[in-house]
């Protein structure tokens, strides 16, 4: 059986994207957030110790070197360029099982 993946991407297009209004919401589109979560001062604590645990891919067409070592120096996992091929899904698929191992 397949282990089950989940990925936060971030995409630079306005068009393209699913927006989430903060790490919690984001969490709760991929299924791993708690929607009954209020109270302010565990939400953060929470955010933290789920937001360490979900890979961030950033999605971009532009091949900016700059910004590409930027967005992995803050801790991106990997950056992709678009448009995505299904090569670059199992290519991600295969340096995310590598790095959980």
């Amino acid at each position: 059986m397949e282990e089950e993946l989940h990925v936060l991407a971030v995409d630079d297009n306005l068009i393209d994207l699913t927006t989430a209004e903060n790490g919690i919401r984001a969490l709760e589109y991929l299924g791993l957030g708690d929607p009954q979560q209020t109270d302010s001062s565990s939400t953060n604590n929470q955010e933290s110790s789920n937001l360490k645990e979900v890979p961030v891919v950033i999605l971009s067409s532009e091949n900016i070197p700059t910004r590409i070592n930027k967005c992995l120096a803050s801790g991106a996992q990997m950056f992709m360029q678009k448009p995505l091929k299904l090569s670059d899904v199992e290519k991600l698929k295969c340096h995310l099982l590598n790095c959980r191992s």
